[in-house]
C-alpha cells in the first residue's frame, strides 16, 4: 500500500499522514488488524481526543475503529519491526499485538502516532495470540493519565474497547483493544533492528526520519547523529529524573521501551512506590531487581549506550573514532542526570537556589525515610518548614538543617509553601486503588469507581476532602505487591 500526504480531516476529525511507512521495508509490515466478534466501548478520552482534532462525541461511539473491525479514514496500518535487549539479552522483536494505523495531524500541525493494541497476530508475534485482556488496557490507561497529569512526558490512551471474546493467560480474561497515542513510537530497540540488518542506508533514513520528527532543530548540526545521540540523551536524562521525583518505577526498562521522543511507554508491571526503599521492585518476573527504583538512572546509561552502539557506522567511517565518540557522549549523561534530579529534588524541598550541600541534605532525609519505611509520596507533601517536629530525633535534627538552609534563600514562607505544593503531588495512582478499580471493571462491569479514580488523578497537586482515602498507602507489607506483564 503506497504512503499518502496528509488528508483533509473527515467529519470525525481523522487527518491521517504515515511518514513512518515511508521509511525502508525492513522496518515494517504492513497488515490490518484481525477483526474482532463483538467491539464495545470501555472508556474514552474525551480531552485527548479533542486536542488531537477529533470530532469526541462522534468517535465515542465508534468501537469498530477502536477494535480494528474498522479503519479511519486514511490509515496505513502497520506492524513495526524492532529488536531489543530484554533484561540484558538481544533479541528480535516487533509488534507482537499492535497495529499502527498512522499519524493524526492535528490542527496546530503537531503528529501523533494512532496505535491499536492487542489487535491481533503480526508476524512478530514469535507464537502469541497478538492480543490483550481487559485488565492490563485499563491499567494502562489509568497509568499513563495520572503521568500525564504529573506533567511527565507518556503516551497517552485514546480508548478501551472489549472485543466479546476471551483471550487466556493463567485463566480465561476478557478480551479489549487499547488505542494508544504517542508523539512516535520509535525506540532505542528500532534502531538496534536497523543496525542488525547491517543497511547503513536504512539506519540513516531511520535517524535522519528521527531527527525531523523529534529534533528538527538538530538537523542542520556539524554532526547531526551525534547531537541525535545527545538529544536523546538529554530527554532520558529528564524523564527518569522526573520519575524517580514521584517514586515511579516503570518495572521493564529493556531497550525496546526507551523511546527517542523522551516518552515514558509500555506501562506493563510499573507502579508507584508507597514506603521509600531504593530496592523496591515490583515485576513478578525482574527476580534480581534488575529494574528496581534505585536502578533506573544507571539501567538508563546501558540504554543509551545501546543506541550509541547502534549508531556508530553514523558517527565516523572509522571505527574506533566512532567508538571514542559514543562513549565520550554517553558518559555525560550521570552529569546531566544527576543535574536534573537535584534540581527537581531541590524543588520538592522548596529550595529556589543552588549550594553545594544540598545532596547531603537530600540524602540525609532519603536516608531516613529508608530507616523509618516512611511513605515517598506523603513525607514529602507533609514537609513543613513552620512546624517543628517532636517525635523523631533524627528527623528533627534534619528538619533544624533544612530550615536553616531555607532561611539562606530570598523567597519567602508563602513562596517556599508554593513551590513544594506544585512540585509534591497529594496523590499517586496508589498501587491498592488500582487493583480496586481494574477489579471493580472487570469482574463486575462497574466503571465507576475507575472514572472517580481517574478524576481524583487529574489533580495531582490539587488536594480536597473528597480524595483522602487516595492518600492512604496500601496495608500490604512491603513486597507483598507483585505488578505482571500484559502478555
Amino acid at each position: 500500500m503506497p504512503a499518502s500526504a496528509p488528508t483533509t480531516p473527515n467529519s470525525s476529525g481523522w487527518n491521517f499522514d504515515h511518514s513512518y511507512a515511508r521509511l525502508p521495508k525492513m522496518l515494517h509490515e504492513h497488515l490490518e488488524p484481525t477483526p474482532v466478534k463483538e467491539p464495545r466501548m470501555v472508556v474514552f478520552n474525551h480531552p485527548l481526543a479533542q486536542s488531537l482534532g477529533l470530532n469526541a462525541s462522534a468517535l465515542a461511539e465508534q468501537a469498530a475503529i477502536f477494535a480494528g473491525n474498522e479503519l479511519p479514514e486514511g490509515a496505513e496500518p502497520l506492524a513495526q519491526a524492532y529488536a531489543g535487549h530484554q533484561y540484558g539479552h538481544f533479541t528480535g522483536l516487533g509488534d507482537g499485538r499492535a497495529i499502527l494505523l498512522g499519524e493524526q495531524i492535528t490542527p496546530k500541525g503537531e503528529r501523533f502516532d494512532v496505535q491499536l493494541k492487542g489487535s491481533g497476530p503480526t508476524p512478530f508475534s514469535r507464537r502469541g495470540d497478538g492480543r490483550a485482556a481487559l485488565g492490563p488496557m485499563l491499567r494502562e490507561y489509568i497509568i499513563s493519565e495520572a503521568m500525564h497529569a504529573l506533567g511527565i512526558p507518556t503516551t497517552r490512551s485514546l480508548a478501551v474497547v472489549t472485543t466479546g471474546e476471551k483471550v487466556f493467560r493463567q485463566e480465561s480474561l476478557p478480551g479489549a483493544v487499547l488505542t494508544r497515542i504517542a508523539a512516535s513510537h520509535i525506540r532505542v530497540g528500532t534502531f538496534e533492528w536497523a543496525a542488525a540488518q547491517r543497511d547503513q542506508g536504512a539506519l540513516q533514513a531511520l535517524a535522519d526520519h528521527t531527527l525531523q520528527r523529534h529534533y528538527p532543530e538538530l538537523a542542520s548540526a556539524e554532526t547531526p547523529y551525534l547531537a541525535l545521540l545527545e538529544g536523546v540523551m538529554e530527554r532520558q536524562a529528564r524523564l527518569i529524573a522526573q520519575w524517580q521525583c514521584v517514586g515511579f518505577i516503570h518495572g521493564v526498562m529493556n531497550t525496546d521501551n526507551v523511546a527517542l521522543s523522551g516518552e515514558t511507554i509500555d506501562y506493563g508491571p510499573c507502579a508507584f512506590m508507597d514506603a521509600f526503599d531504593p530496592a523496591t521492585v515490583f515485576s513478578s518476573i525482574d527476580h534480581n531487581g534488575r529494574y528496581a527504583y534505585g536502578n533506573q538512572p544507571q539501567i538508563a546509561q546501558w540504554n543509551l549506550a545501546r543506541l550509541a552502539e547502534a549508531l556508530l557506522p553514523l558517527l565516523h567511517a572509522d571505527e574506533k573514532q566512532a567508538v571514542e565518540i559514543a562513549n565520550a557522549a554517553i558518559e555525560g549523561f550521570k552529569t546531566t542526570f544527576e543535574g536534573l534530579w537535584l534540581t527537581g529534588m531541590r524543588a520538592k524541598l522548596g529550595l529556589f537556589t543552588e549550594e553545594a550541600d544540598d545532596r547531603a541534605l537530600i540524602e540525609t532525609l532519603l536516608l531516613w525515610m529508608k530507616e523509618q519505611k516512611a511513605d515517598f509520596t506523603n513525607t514529602f507533601r507533609a514537609l513543613n518548614p513552620a512546624a517543628a517536629p517532636q517525635e523523631d530525633p533524627a528527623f528533627a535534627a534534619w528538619h533544624t538543617q533544612w530550615q536553616a538552609r531555607l532561611q539562606r534563600q530570598p523567597q519567602s514562607a508563602d513562596e517556599v509553601q508554593q513551590h513544594m505544593r506544585t512540585h509534591n503531588p497529594a496523590v499517586i495512582p496508589r498501587n491498592h486503588k488500582v487493583e480496586e478499580a481494574l477489579a471493580a471493571a472487570v469482574e463486575r462491569s462497574d466503571l465507576s469507581v475507575m472514572q472517580r479514580l481517574l478524576e481524583v488523578l487529574s489533580k495531582p497537586y490539587d488536594p480536597s476532602e473528597v480524595q483522602s482515602e487516595f492518600t492512604t498507602p496500601s496495608s500490604l507489607a512491603p513486597g507483598a505487591y507483585q505488578t505482571f506483564c500484559g502478555t
